[in-house]
């Protein structure tokens, strides 16, 4: 038997899967590192504390009983994406890296808008936001001119653990489009953006496609992990990517819902030109000249477990949610908005906050309980009525996470997206997206297609049930109405915040 080995390097851990050639995930292991947070809106890591937990949740999968390690024929990778490493000319970093939730360069998001103007969206194809890595670029330049002179060239996080792993330099286009530095249909980087704000050609690394080879792994490594020093090294892409390759989003009318402590709604695109406005972020895919549109909830899971936390403490999330199916869509009357943290997708907007509307003596626990499942949902419905408007099928949604725990969510899911919904059997998201991209890249299939008919098994589906479907696209109308009307109210309640 020939496996692969798909690495998810996360924001607060690592984990490694080994993948045998059916799919069947035959090992996992994984390994924390800290976060550093050294001012407000900071978020940070030290760059080779990812390379310290993979060398070591490697060790641990391939010292495994029952494992042989001579047969694992490739690597891949998936990885949070936006982060800034900065190398020196050694190509070591030259501080901390900065991460995709660092909100310090909200000044530096203004000053691209200012400086590209329209070329902004018409190039990169998506906002400046502070996560973004050319916000992070310009903030190290101005705010740390000593560390910025010694950088000679940039790299993402998993690029930078696969450089450590294979001394080979590369990005892939999925992860290279989260920059605001790539011509995203071009799939080139954008020198009209790097000659707007005085940055070299050489200062970004070259350019793969996510299944290509970049190498294999350096003597010391191979030693270290276990592995053979033949094990070929495939790029991998960015989490989001992977994770749609994990769900099997290869096609046109597929569409991921991922419910975690956000909430991504991400639908498959064929057209380089589609154009959204900046709506919602506009990405290559991991796979070959493909591309995909996605939205973002910022408080999904998120907002069910403040409610869980404030509410129902000493109680676990089925006991929350017993009854919840009992109670008709609409949750009698009783509306919430996920806005706990602000909003990104269709309001990025920071200081918008959460609200319950229309709360009257009746209304018991599992009103609210079901009111927030539903607010989740609307804002994630928020981008799929955009894709729809913008042309875009929308038949078939795959959700994974925390919103795919639960039958009654799945359903609620079917009838507000008025979509089919399909489950997983065997949901491992963006690691096993990495590994389809190690086994395609190791020739056991001839295409991503035909690696997911394989690899992405589906469980139970839930069809949209009509009167259910009507009752919610009434409300939805309502909750699209909200945010406008309490945008003034929350400005005016800022001050009173802790």
């Amino acid at each position: 038997m020939s496996y692969v080995i798909g690495i998810d390097l996360g924001t607060s851990a690592v984990k490694v899967l080994l993948v045998d050639q059916s799919g069947t995930v035959a090992g996992e292991a994984s390994r924390s590192y800290p976060l550093y947070h050294e001012h407000s809106g900071w978020s940070e890591q030290r760059a080779d504390d990812w390379v310290d937990g993979t060398v070591a949740a490697l060790r641990e999968l391939t010292s495994a009983a029952g494992i042989d390690a001579g047969a694992i024929e490739g690597i891949s990778f998936s990885g949070q994406m936006h982060g800034l490493v900065l190398l020196d000319g050694e190509g070591n970093p030259v501080r901390h890296a900065i991460l995709w939730n660092d909100t310090r360069t909200t000044e530096q998001c203004r000053e691209i808008e200012r400086t590209l103007g329209d070329k902004l969206l018409r190039v990169t194809r998506n906002p400046a936001l502070e996560g973004f890595t050319l916000p992070k670029i310009l903030w190290v330049r101005e705010h740390e001119p000593e560390a910025f002179a010694k950088a000679k060239l940039f790299l993402l996080p998993k690029d930078y653990l696969r450089y450590r792993l294979t001394g080979e330099l590369h990005m892939d286009y999925s992860d290279a489009a989260g920059t605001l530095l790539l011509d995203v249909a071009g799939k080139a980087w954008s020198s009209e953006v790097l000659e707007a704000f005085g940055l070299q050609g050489s200062f970004c690394p070259p350019l793969v496609e996510s299944h290509g080879l970049v190498g294999t792994l350096l003597p010391q490594f191979a030693e270290s992990t276990g592995l053979p020093a033949t094990t070929k090294v495939f790029a991998g892409g960015a989490d989001n990517a992977c994770g749609a390759i994990g769900s099997g989003i290869l096609s046109e009318g597929l569409t991921l819902c991922s419910i975690g402590t956000s909430g991504v709604i991400l639908s498959y695109e064929n057209d380089k030109s589609k154009d959204f406005a900046g709506k919602v972020h506009f990405f290559n895919h991991g796979k070959e000249d493909s591309f995909y549109a996605m939205g973002v909830t910022l408080a999904a899971g998120y907002s069910l477990s403040w409610f869980k936390k404030t509410f129902a403490p000493n109680e676990s999330f089925d006991q929350l949610l017993e009854g919840v199916g009992d109670v008709k869509p609409g949750a009698g009357g009783l509306l919430f908005t996920p806005y706990l943290v602000g909003e990104r997708t269709p309001h990025p907007d920071a200081r918008i906050r959460a609200s319950f509307i229309g709360v009257d003596g009746s209304h018991e626990r599992i009103h609210f309980a079901r009111a927030v499942m539903e607010g989740i949902t609307f804002s994630l419905n928020e981008s799929v009525d955009m894709f729809r408007r913008a042309g875009k099928t929308v038949d078939t949604v795959v959700s994974i996470g925390g919103g795919a725990q639960n039958p009654v969510w799945l359903q609620m899911q079917a009838d507000i997206f008025d979509a089919k919904v399909v489950a997983l059997e065997n949901e491992q998201g963006p690691g096993l997206g990495a590994a389809m991209l190690a086994a395609y890249g190791s020739g056991w299939f001839d295409s991503l297609e035909s690696c997911a008919d394989k690899f992405v098994k589906h469980a139970d589906s839930y069809s949209p049930q009509p009167e259910a479907v009507a009752a919610y696209a009434g409300i939805f109308k309502i909750y699209q109405q909200v945010y406008e009307q309490t945008r003034g109210l929350n400005e005016a309640l800022a001050p009173y915040r802790g």
